[in-house]
Parts: C-alpha cells; sequence; structure tokens
C-alpha cells in the first residue's frame, strides 16, 4: 500500500506523461558553467569590503552527461552576492511518466518511463553566442578521500568505475526484465541495476531511452520499501553509474524514504548516502538535515575521517545549522594535529562555501597548521585556505609570508580560478606582495583563452585595487580588457563582472571605450538595475563620475542627472549617519573651525561623492587667509547633496551685480521678485522661491524697506568700493582650495603607505578639478587626539600651510 502512494505521487509530479525520444540530446554544460551558477544562487548579502561576496565552486563531482542543466543541482543559500543562475542554459527537466502500454491491468499507475520534459525556458538572443569555456587546469577536488584507507566505507570513488560493457552484452538481460516483469524481487531489481550500471558511458543515453530499462525504475520504486538500508545504498550508487539525471522526479521518491529511515542507518551509512548525492549532483536538504540532526547521537564515532567528510558535505549543502557548528568546532580543534595536508584544505572550504564563522583564535590555530605543511599542500588545498582566510577577514602574517614563497612557485601550474582566488584574498586584505602579483600577472595572458568574465573582472579589481600599476606588466592589463570582450554575452546574465572590471580599470586611468559605452548605455544600466540581485548604482555612478572627470571630451552615453542625484542623496544619507560622526572627523572638524576663525571657513561634504568618502573643504585667499565655504556645506540646506554634476564650479552663493542691485531697487514697486543670477555650485543649480509682495509692496517678509538714503548710498559711483569688488573677485578666483582627509588603515595596503585602488583614484580625481590634498594620516592624527587642543591646532597649521 505505502508502495502505490509513493508511486501515485510519481505520477502526479510535473512532466509524467512526457515521451522519452530525445532524451540523448540534452544540452551539457561544462564544469565551469555548472560551477558559476552553483556559486551565483549562493549570493544575497553583498557587504564585503570590495563590494561583492567572491566564491569559488569548483566541480567537485562525477558529471552526469545528460542533466547538467536540472535546477535541482543549484545549491542557493545565504548570500549575495555577490550573482544569480544562467537566464541563456536551457532548464531540461527530466521526470518518470506514466507509459500505459508498458503497464499490466493491475498496476497501471506503477508504469514508470524516463524522459525529457518539454518545459523550457525560451534563453535570450545572446545565449546563442555564448562560448563555452575550456577548463585550464584540471583539479582533483576530492583529493583528500585518497588520504586514508577509511573513506571508503564513507564514500564513492569515482575513479573505481566499473568495467565497462558493451550494449550487446546487456540486450539478454533487458530482455529478461521484460519476461520477469511483476514476479521480480528487490533482490533481482538491485542486481538488474547494478549489471547495467556497467555499460559503456557512450551507450547510457541509448539506455535511458529504452522502455525496458524505464519499466526496471519502475519495479525499483515498487520494491522500494522492501529494500534493506544496504540495497538502498547500492540502488543509489548504481544511479551515479547509470548517469540518472539529477532532476529525475524518481530521485524525490528515493530521498524521502532515505530520509524517512535516517534513524536506522548508521554514521557511516549516513555519510555515504550523502556523498552519493553529491555524485549524482542533486540537492537534498531533507536529507541533510536528518543527518545534521543525526551527529549528536554519534559523537563518540567521529575520527578525522568521519569530520572531514562532514564537513565537505556541510561545504557543498551550502548550509551548517547554528547548533551543529557548536559541536563540530571542538571537535576540529580535538583532531586538527592529525590531519593531512588536503583534509585541512576541506575544513576550509566547506566552512567558506557554508559561510560558517569560527572565533579568530580557532581560524589561526587551523592557519597555523596549514602553515605547518604548506610544501605538502596541492594547489587546491592552498587556494582552500586562502578564500576561508578571506572569508574571516583574518591578517595571519605567516601564512601570507609562506604565500611570497609559494605563490612564485606554484602560479605557472595553477589555473585562472585558483590564480584568481589568491589575488582576491591579497585585496580582501590589504595585502600587497610585488611577488606574488608579479607572477600571477605573468602567468595569466597565457590563460585568457579559459576566463569566464568573473575571472577577468575580479582579476582587474584585486590587482587594480592593490596599486598594480599598467606599466608594471605591459600586457596584464590588455589581456584581461580582451577578456571581458571576448565574454560580452556574459554580462547579459552577469553585468555585475563588467562593472567590477571596469571599476578596476578606472583605479589605473584604464578606460576601454567600446566596454564603458556599453556599461554606461541606456539599455546596460536598464538591465543592471533590473535584473541583477547586486546594488549596482554605486558602481554605474562611480564609473560615470570617473568618466566624466579623466574624459573631458567624452561624447558617449551618460547616467541621467536623476539617477545621479539619487545616488548622491543616499551615499550622503549614510555619510551624516556614518563618518561624518566618527571621533576623529568631528574633533578634525572642530579644530579646524578654530584655527581659521569659525565655523563659516570649514565644510564637511563628499568633495567626490563617488569615491564614497567626505573631506573637509577649506579655501584660501592668495595670502593665505581663509574664505567663508559654509554656502558649499550640505548641513546649510538638509536637501542639498553633494554632486558631479559640475565638477569645474563651486557654490559661492549669490552674486551681487549693479544689475542684480538695480532690479532688488526696482522691487519696491514690483508685483514678484526679478530673477536673479546664482552661481552653479557642484551640487547643481537650486531652484528659487519667488515670493509675492505684502500689502505694502515689500518682497521679503522680514527685511526692511529701501529708503532713499539706503539706495543712495547703495547705488552711489564709488571707485573704493568697485576697486574692492574687483579685490575680492580676483582673491576667489585665485584661492586655493584644499580637501582635508582623515584617513585610516582601510584606505592604504597593509603595513604600508600604498593607497587602495578606490582611494589613489580619489586623490587623482581631486587634483583634477583643482584641489589640494592635505591627508591627516591616521598614524599621525590618531596620536594627536590625545594630545592638547594648543598641539593640534599647531600640527594642523603645519599641514595646510605647508601644503600652499
Amino acid at each position: 500500500m505505502a508502495t502505490r502512494v509513493l508511486c501515485r505521487r510519481v505520477c502526479s509530479l510535473p512532466g509524467w506523461r512526457r515521451s522519452l525520444t530525445q532524451g540523448q540530446h540534452i544540452h551539457t554544460k561544462t564544469r565551469e558553467e555548472i560551477s558559476d551558477q552553483e556559486e551565483n544562487k549562493n549570493v544575497s548579502d553583498v557587504s564585503s569590503q570590495s563590494g561583492y561576496k567572491l566564491y569559488y565552486n569548483p566541480s567537485s563531482y562525477h558529471v552526469a552527461r545528460t542533466s547538467a542543466n536540472s535546477p535541482c543541482q543549484m545549491d542557493s543559500s545565504e548570500e549575495e552576492q555577490f550573482f544569480s543562475a544562467s537566464f541563456w542554459q536551457q532548464s531540461n527537466h527530466y521526470s518518470v511518466s506514466c507509459s500505459r502500454h508498458l503497464s499490466s491491468s493491475k498496476n497501471t499507475l506503477l508504469d514508470l518511463a524516463l524522459n525529457k520534459a518539454s518545459e523550457t525556458e525560451v534563453p535570450s538572443v545572446s545565449s546563442y553566442n555564448r562560448k563555452p569555456v575550456t577548463p585550464d587546469v584540471k583539479v582533483d577536488t576530492r583529493a583528500f578521500l585518497k588520504c586514508r584507507p577509511e573513506y571508503a566505507s564513507l564514500s564513492l570513488d569515482l575513479t573505481q568505475r566499473p568495467q565497462p560493457v558493451e550494449w550487446v552484452e546487456l540486450l539478454p538481460l533487458l530482455q529478461k526484465v521484460s519476461v520477469l516483469r511483476g514476479r521480480m524481487k528487490p533482490a533481482d531489481v538491485l542486481q538488474f541495476l547494478l549489471e547495467l550500471s556497467k555499460l559503456h558511458p557512450d551507450k547510457m543515453p541509448l539506455l535511458q531511452s529504452d522502455q525496458r530499462f524505464v519499466m526496471l525504475l519502475r519495479y525499483s520504486v515498487e520494491h522500494l520499501r522492501l529494500f534493506s538500508e544496504l540495497q538502498l545504498l547500492e540502488v543509489l550508487q548504481s544511479f551515479v553509474w547509470l548517469e540518472i539525471p539529477s532532476s529525475h522526479t524518481v530521485l524525490e521518491v528515493y530521498e524521502a524514504e532515505l530520509s524517512r529511515r535516517a534513524n536506522q542507518l548508521t554514521l557511516h551509512q549516513l555519510l555515504l548516502a550523502a556523498d552519493l548525492w553529491r555524485c549524482i549532483r542533486r540537492q537534498v536538504p531533507q536529507f541533510l538535515q536528518r543527518l545534521f540532526e543525526s551527529v549528536h547521537l554519534y559523537l563518540g564515532q567521529v575520527g578525522v575521517p568521519e569530520l572531514v567528510h562532514l564537513l565537505y558535505i556541510i561545504g557543498e549543502g551550502r548550509h551548517c545549522p547554528k547548533d551543529l557548528i557548536y559541536i563540530i568546532q571542538p571537535l576540529i580543534m580535538r583532531h586538527l594535529a592529525q590531519m593531512h595536508p588536503e583534509e585541512v584544505g576541506v575544513v576550509c572550504l566547506g566552512l567558506f562555501k557554508a559561510q560558517t564563522s569560527l572565533p579568530e583564535g580557532a581560524v589561526s590555530r587551523i592557519v597555523d597548521k596549514a602553515v605547518s605543511v604548506v610544501t605538502e599542500m596541492g594547489d587546491f588545498a592552498m587556494v582552500n585556505v586562502l578564500k576561508y582566510l578571506r572569508f574571516s577577514y583574518l591578517f595571519h602574517r605567516t601564512w601570507l609570508e609562506a604565500m611570497e614563497r609559494e605563490v612564485p612557485q606554484r602560479a605557472h601550474r595553477m589555473g585562472v580560478q585558483g590564480l584568481m582566488h589568491v589575488t582576491l584574498t591579497c585585496s580582501a586584505l590589504h595585502y600587497r606582495s610585488d611577488s606574488i602579483l608579479t607572477s600571477i600577472a605573468e602567468r595569466v595572458p597565457s590563460l585568457v583563452p579559459h576566463c569566464r568574465s568573473k575571472d577577468s573582472s575580479k582579476l582587474l579589481w584585486a590587482f587594480a585595487t592593490l596599486g598594480f600599476l599598467p606599466a608594471q606588466n605591459q600586457s596584464f592589463y590588455p589581456s584581461l580588457t580582451d577578456a571581458l570582450r571576448q565574454r560580452k554575452a556574459e554580462f547579459q546574465q552577469y553585468p555585475e563582472h563588467l562593472l567590477t572590471g571596469l571599476l578596476g580599470l578606472a583605479f589605473v586611468s584604464q578606460f576601454p571605450e567600446d566596454l564603458v559605452t556599453l556599461a554606461l548605455s541606456p539599455e546596460f544600466v536598464h538591465l543592471a538595475l533590473r535584473n541583477s540581485k547586486l546594488e549596482l548604482k554605486k558602481d554605474l555612478f562611480t564609473l560615470d563620475a570617473a568618466v566624466a572627470l579623466e574624459l573631458p571630451q567624452w561624447k558617449g552615453p551618460r547616467l541621467s542627472g536623476e539617477l545621479r542625484e539619487e545616488v548622491a542623496e543616499m551615499l550622503w544619507t549614510f555619510a551624516q549617519s556614518d563618518v561624518c560622526l566618527k571621533p576623529e572627523v568631528l574633533e578634525a572638524e572642530s579644530a579646524l573651525q578654530d584655527l581659521l576663525g569659525g565655523d563659516k571657513f570649514v565644510c564637511k561634504r563628499m568633495i567626490m561623492p563617488h569615491t564614497r568618502s567626505i573631506d573637509l573643504e577649506i579655501h584660501l585667499d592668495p595670502k593665505g587667509q581663509p574664505i567663508p565655504v559654509n554656502l558649499l556645506c550640505p548641513k546649510q540646506n538638509p536637501t542639498m547633496v553633494p554632486s558631479s554634476q559640475s565638477w569645474e564650479k563651486i557654490n559661492s552663493g549669490v552674486t551681487i551685480t549693479d544689475n542684480l542691485l538695480a532690479q532688488l531697487i526696482k522691487g519696491k514697486n514690483s508685483t514678484e521678485l526679478p530673477p536673479a543670477t546664482i552661481a552653479a555650485s557642484s551640487v547643481g543649480e537650486t531652484p528659487c522661491q519667488k515670493l509675492p509682495p505684502d500689502e505694502d509692496g515689500r518682497v521679503f517678509d522680514s527685511v526692511l524697506d529701501f529708503t532713499n538714503d539706503m539706495i543712495e548710498t547703495l547705488t552711489k559711483p564709488s571707485r573704493n568700493n568697485r576697486t574692492h569688488r574687483d579685490s575680492v573677485r580676483q582673491d576667489i578666483k585665485n584661492s586655493v582650495k584644499i580637501a582635508v582627509q582623515i584617513s585610516n588603515r582601510n584606505h592604504y595596503c597593509i603595513q604600508s603607505q600604498q593607497l587602495l585602488g578606490l582611494h589613489s583614484m580619489k586623490r587623482r580625481h581631486l587634483k583634477i578639478a583643482g584641489y589640494r590634498v592635505v591627508e591627516l594620516s591616521h598614524w599621525e592624527w590618531f596620536s594627536m587626539l590625545r594630545k592638547s587642543r594648543a598641539q593640534k591646532l599647531a600640527y594642523l597649521h603645519c599641514k595646510i600651510y605647508d601644503s600652499l
């Protein structure tokens, strides 16, 4: 009865009645595409140091050639995020379907057929131009299973495929299936599946389309409750070799049965079942939940192999329950000393993929162990340690110094994805090593044909962030820029990759016009803001402003004024609640006001809002005397937001001209306020309200009337007045604009005075806009905070006037 219920459930699933005639023509994705889709489903929160959370998910499992497009194999988890699944790939769903002509009158609903469902998503036009990425270096992501013989009982060795058998040798077996029909026993079904799993891989599509094989799958479901636990695991193993598509609905029935029996399985059987599901490439959250809930029952049986394999499963499932990590952490610390180098890499990768944090002390101990065995580590394990360091944001000096020795020795044999993650870790930790960067820069140009858009963009971003200049390697930046051009089709799905790469190039003052034109085109901007799960407005804003400043003759597309104002306001609103309130900023602002003679001489604002940081702006006349700048400050008008619309102009308020004065005087008998000429500011033009006159003919509600004496005084020609006015105008024109910056450690490479990419670009842009930069460096200003007011003022006086 229970079997009938399960089979009825199968019959009710989508695609039940489809035919299988096209099963052998399913599109096959490359391993890189599968990896990219898995990692891009893992992104929801994008608050990393560089703006993105980054993932590297190599193809760790046996790939069923006819099932790569199944949505069931795609992981979805917490983050970002930082990238979504492909719109271009057709979604080929396999399912169990009803085949009435094979059924007996007694069990019509149990007749099963394996076929390809016809429901597919319509791919975009650009998908057909998408070139596959060929793998550059093969990586054995399951190498740790060779470390100990104990893993044999916990996992399936994908290198030990059964000896291939030709199709003709299995025809009698299939004929026997059709003869036995309903007289099969569970042991018979298992034996048939095991024998058929020996078929040569090239003939698997032929087997899957054979109705006798479909009948055998029907009988496996019919006997599902009669299989022992061991037989159930053997059936699942046969499915791996039979390359059953991961979206096949019969697998859902098997997952439900294994989940139901979880409390009857041993720890080794639970881990083996989880590994088999991963080999099939099917996500089984229900079963994994039962596995995680059972771990505490077997703590006495958890040795190094069990712990490492559990962490591997956790990582591939992209989830680790909080209560489970409390159990796992002490086990890691207990067994760490006994772990082999590859096992340490698996521990780091599992924690990284599951986005699971450990206390800093625990992470340090893991990396200490990695340092002690780094020379014995494979490249894949070494990269995994770096990825977990990046996730934990831990600066481990000894490990990074070891990387200065190891990476140059290994770079020539490493693949582009591994090199990309080495560089990303260095940039995330703000660690610049010329030996690491140079060795990678020399290797990357030869790997361009193997670069995904993600690899190219992240390499550009990371190298530019660390201040690696184009002159240091003539081919590095051009080759990766060409790689972006070759992967343009991917930008339809991953617009963030184009923006990441272009921002990296902008950091080092490189602007490939064709790609910039694409990125700022209205169509791409609409695509980026509509389709991406990331917040890309700020990136578009930064790129647009960099182009405006560094390419003054640019005739290509620009962002709309509305979007620029929206982003500028968003950035300023955040700055007001964050950096503007930091003690070191408030103290510098107050001290400058005391030094210069009042708050009207100091303006706290975002001079370059696209660089996402604030400055204290002051103006000095040619004699070094301060000029009021309070009209520039956003605090004068809460709705006033710094913008990048007119970089060359500075707001100096209302200019009193002879013509304006005449109009103001005439306004006594006027019906409305005449228009005034207002100097455009860096925030754009602010609309002026026209006030109606009151009953006495006055145009200002609280302003005194113009008497004849006042009019005569104001309008009386005076050479001295005009000379003074001209002098003031000349002083303003010749004034020195100074941007005072309060830097912190996050603006620099660690233990270095090398500015990071964004902040280096900001300095360059301030100079282009006519500013002199005065830096209150964190190593000086933070020490000054503990000193007297007089000492602070003396320090500021020297910093400002030494810059003149």
